[in-house]
């Protein structure tokens, strides 16, 4: 599969269901930020009990800062399912990488996340964010919280995390939409 990190502004790379179809040329502003988002794979369970989600998806977003800044490469995998208050499989990666380094936020099984099931959708907690952040050896206060909103709206997946338990050197996690229809994603920061 190609990297959908080499864009030339101001191409917009498309890619859905790991199929990579290059677009017209668009007029981008100066005040507008040059961004890319893909969604190689999203998919949903389509069931009749509404607190079942099974999603999987990997989304990228490369953005050039205004006034010459720097650029930003956001990228975000998850495989999720959800039963009810019974997660089978949670993991979540999180990177966000600047042009001198990058930082990464991750979750998983082995944090013992725990599900509630809300009006919307679901709400993530640690059973320990304490003990899941000491696992990963970070030595630095950066908060102990751990909770990720995931909102069901109509076809979207809203991801909504307050996370920076999981996080090293970055702050949390990225907001982000995705059509689990459509595998459209959409960054929400």
């Amino acid at each position: 599969m190609k990297s959908i990190r080499s864009l030339i502004v101001p191409t917009l790379l498309l890619a859905c269901s790991g199929a990579f179809a290059q677009a017209e040329k668009l007029t981008v502003s100066a005040a507008t930020p040059a961004a890319v988002t893909s969604a190689t794979s999203a998919t949903a369970q389509q069931s009749s009990k509404t607190d079942v989600l099974e999603a999987n998806f990997s989304c990228a977003l490369v953005q050039q800062e205004t006034d010459g800044g720097e650029r930003l490469d956001y990228a975000d995998q998850a495989h999720i399912r959800i039963e009810g208050n019974v997660i089978k499989t949670f993991q979540w990666e999180s990177s966000l990488f600047r042009s001198n380094h990058g930082n990464e936020c991750s979750i998983d099984l082995s944090d013992d996340p725990q599900a509630e099931v809300t009006e919307k959708g679901w709400r993530i907690n640690l059973k320990d964010a304490r003990a899941a952040r000491t696992r990963r050896g970070y030595d630095f206060d950066r908060g102990f919280n751990c909770s990720i909103r995931l909102d069901r709206v109509g076809n979207d997946l809203q991801i909504k995390p307050t996370c920076p338990a999981l996080c090293g050197s970055r702050m949390n996690f990225t907001a982000l939409t995705v059509n689990l229809k459509s595998g459209q994603c959409r960054y929400d920061e």
